[in-house]
């Protein structure tokens, strides 16, 4: 039977009536969002899941659409702005000029790559430290690109491809401190950058984690074959060092065995997700116990963060709420994984339809990591549907929770 209620159709119904209410092909729509048609058609028709928040955004901005909602539906109003510019983030027309403005003539200034390699370990050490780490480190990008562009083209022979590594370096942080908020031209650019940087480099360890970065970027526009194809590749690349290598290329190693793990989960593979898993937790064994990778934060702690995102991206809330119990999030260093954690064991009460719970632990979360939570869709997403459907003795909380994520309510 027809639909006849517009609250009931499904979130392909809606982009069908959404595109040819505006004279547009399907061709041209899955154009703008890169894809092909055959994906659009499927999507319409109900018979492939849009459960991807870029692709969502994607369309809606394709669409001319100012709200999410008007994809996503639902009885209660909630307002989700579709990001159609380059400023989403304040920090973001300076990280633009200084990623899209690079120099082709060699630069003369003398760049000390021992000091610019100390800035940036610096400045990831404050993005994992940071409550507010999209603004500090934003602040910081724009110098560090510049200078690290004027010090790879500007010496040569061991001291460039130092420079070269410290390049990578720079663009995999520029990556981490724009993703969600940057247009999707500058997430490919400073991903094919730093993994450019690190094969001209030509070191193993820097190519690696490059991929790394390029794996989350391709699995985060919906290329899970391709992200799994990546971290699967650099780790070829790695094995036949690790029995010599020193203890952060198996720290790649192991982040490229999580990055599979939740790649691989997502699609549903359960097997494949738990035996990458167990991969990335034997590397971690055989690591100090209080070894940390200075950007990927790959050790021990991170290990048992991963397995409560593996069991929660399979819906096997049970099992996710369980290992986040026999957690103590005070262990990881970093206090954007803390607030990632909790966001994760956030969406398995929801998955069990615990709201209160999930409510207290996403306020936990963004007093952990405030810029974490409203910049990540995946808490977005949890924030508004705990404002949806909070107890009325806890709406009051959910409100001021989303208002403070950005989150608007009407």
């Amino acid at each position: 039977m027809p639909h006849t209620d517009e609250e009931d159709f499904s979130a392909g119904e809606r982009i069908r009536r959404l595109r040819e209410s505006r004279g547009m092909s399907r061709p041209v729509l899955a154009g703008l969002c890169g894809r092909g048609p055959d994906w659009l058609k499927k999507i319409e028709a109900g018979d492939r899941p849009l459960d991807s928040y870029t692709l969502l955004l994607r369309l809606a901005a394709a669409l001319q659409l100012s709200d999410l909602s008007a994809l996503t539906g639902g009885n209660e109003r909630i307002a989700q702005p579709v990001p159609t510019g380059r400023l989403n983030h304040p920090a973001m027309p300076a990280i633009w000029a200084a990623v899209m403005n690079r120099s082709l003539v060699a630069s003369a200034v003398s760049i000390d790559v021992s000091e610019l390699q100390g800035r940036i370990d610096q400045t990831w050490r404050l993005w994992h430290t940071s409550a507010h780490n999209r603004t500090e480190v934003g602040e910081l990008l724009p110098e560090l690109i510049r200078d690290a562009e004027r010090a790879a083209s500007g010496l040569d022979g061991t001291e460039r491809r130092a420079a070269l590594v410290a390049l990578s370096d720079v663009y995999r942080l520029t990556g981490q401190a724009t993703a969600y908020v940057a247009p999707g031209e500058l997430a490919w650019v400073v991903a094919d950058r730093a993994l450019s940087a690190a094969q001209q480099a030509d070191d193993p360890a820097a190519i690696a984690v490059a991929a790394w970065n390029m794996g989350n970027i391709l699995r985060e526009t919906s290329y899970p074959e391709e992200a799994l194809r990546t971290a699967i590749e650099a780790s070829d690349l790695l094995r036949p060092h690790l029995d010599e290598a020193p203890e952060d290329w198996r720290g790649v190693y192991g982040a490229l065995q999580l990055h599979a793990a939740v790649t691989c989960a997502r699609g549903g593979r359960e097997a494949d997700a738990w035996r990458y898993w167990d991969a990335g937790h034997q590397v971690a064994k055989s690591l100090p116990s209080s070894y940390v990778h200075l950007s990927t934060v790959f050790g021990r702690a991170n290990v048992d963060f991963h397995a409560v995102s593996v069991a929660t991206d399979l819906r096997t809330s049970r099992q996710a709420l369980a290992l986040a119990d026999d957690i103590d999030p005070d262990v990881m260093p970093s206090t954007e994984r803390r607030a990632r954690l909790w966001v994760e064991v956030a969406r398995g009460h929801l998955q069990r339809g615990d709201v209160t719970a999930a409510l207290h632990v996403m306020q936990r979360a963004h007093g952990i990591g405030t810029e974490t939570v409203a910049y990540t869709p995946s808490a977005r997403t949890a924030v508004a549907h705990l404002w949806r459907k909070a107890p009325k003795a806890f709406r009051a909380e959910a409100s001021e929770l989303a208002s403070a994520v950005g989150v608007t309510t009407l």
